[in-house]
């Protein structure tokens, strides 16, 4: 610690990304990334702007990036979604940094899982904002009845991190209709993997937010590109923080990207489904070699073994090169958080657990 550090920082705990290792032949499934490139229209779009704006890159780009905004509510036109009602920033987690701050910091405690993104108590204590947790009930579930209680905000992942669990929409309705007293934070990150949007219900709930990023299900991690649904008087709101914090959050590259890749709906549908089904099979496989697996609509699935430690078997598989994600937290230190990758990565992490466990699947 450095006495230059202001008191601020002396009281923060960062979040910890996933690791990113430089190591040869790895299979990496840490950090939920695609295991599929993203659309063939967004390499085209990156380069067609390079060839034929080049001289643009020394300007700014659009600080209020329109056209991506009208590109995403044209996704939820049958919702009657208006450009106005969407915010885009790098990345969900910028986007939910200005939530945090323009919404959620309120004189009464917010509320969250005790089990969910870890960067939620993070935005916590970067804003001085004050939070209870919820506990997950046994079978590691929200209950949303356990937040019908005074608060200054509501904010879950659905599905959940890390434990990959959904929420049914007709769950959320119930909790919109019976809390309209703040505003309700649904962080969507995961949900083109086997749920249904709550954005259908923003023009029913003034007080909803629904938060999405391209880097899962369009495969842009390295784009950086997030954006939040909401009435116009939430996006409001954020807007103003953006605008006091960093007005050209998107450059030119990840704008006409974004654009491209929301274009090509066919590839989106056939990756996606291919990650649902690769999820499916890798659940088989690891229940055949005994782990409990939580249900997932998730890219990733939430493992744990009744007769072996799971940071064990995290170093174990690390030697073999192949990464997955080790929680040392409660309640969940003896699980593992599994990315979805290609069938061939899938089939080497359940090879390499096999010769962990010293057992060989069940034949199919």
């Amino acid at each position: 610690m450095s006495r230059y550090w202001s008191p601020l920082v002396h009281r923060l705990t960062p979040y910890v990304p996933g690791e990113q290792p430089k190591l040869p032949r790895l299979i990496k499934l840490n950090t939920n990334e695609n295991p599929f490139p993203p659309s063939p229209r967004v390499v085209a779009a990156i380069s067609d702007e390079l060839a034929n704006s080049a001289e643009a890159l020394r300007l700014y780009p659009d600080p209020n990036a329109d056209r991506l905004k009208e590109a995403i509510a044209a996704r939820y036109a049958t919702a009657g979604i208006s450009g106005r009602q969407v915010f885009v920033g790098n990345g969900s987690d910028e986007v939910l940094a200005h939530t945090f701050a323009a919404l959620l910091n309120h004189l009464s405690p917010i509320l969250f899982p005790d089990i969910t993104y870890s960067f939620y108590p993070v935005y916590c204590a970067l804003y001085d904002i004050d939070y209870r947790t919820v506990p997950l009930n046994e079978q590691f579930e929200i209950c949303l009845d356990d937040y019908r209680q005074p608060n200054g905000g509501i904010i879950f992942a659905n599905p959940n991190a890390p434990t990959g669990g959904l929420l049914s929409l007709p769950a959320i309705e119930n909790l919109l209709a019976a809390w309209q007293d703040s505003v309700v934070v649904i962080d969507e990150a995961y949900i083109d993997f086997g749920g249904e949007s709550a954005i259908p219900l923003v023009n029913r709930f003034p007080n909803l937010l629904v938060v999405h990023t391209l880097s899962k299900s369009r495969s842009l991690a390295g784009l950086r590109v997030g954006y939040a649904v909401g009435n116009e008087e939430l996006i409001e709101a954020l807007e103003r923080v953006k605008n006091s914090f960093n007005s050209y959050p998107l450059d030119r590259l990840a704008l006409v990207g974004a654009i491209a890749a929301l274009a090509d709906e066919r590839h989106f549908e056939k990756t996606r489904r291919a990650v649902i089904d690769s999820r499916e099979q890798l659940r088989q496989d690891l229940l055949a070699l005994g782990f409990e697996v939580l249900p997932s609509a998730a890219n990733f699935i939430f493992v744990r073994h009744p007769r072996h430690d799971a940071c064990e078997i995290s170093v174990l598989l690390r030697q073999q090169g192949i990464i997955v994600r080790h929680f040392k937290l409660p309640r969940i230190e003896q699980f593992l958080r599994i990315t979805i990758g290609t069938t061939a990565e899938c089939q080497g992490l359940v090879a390499a657990l096999s010769e962990i466990l010293g057992q060989s699947l069940s034949p199919q």
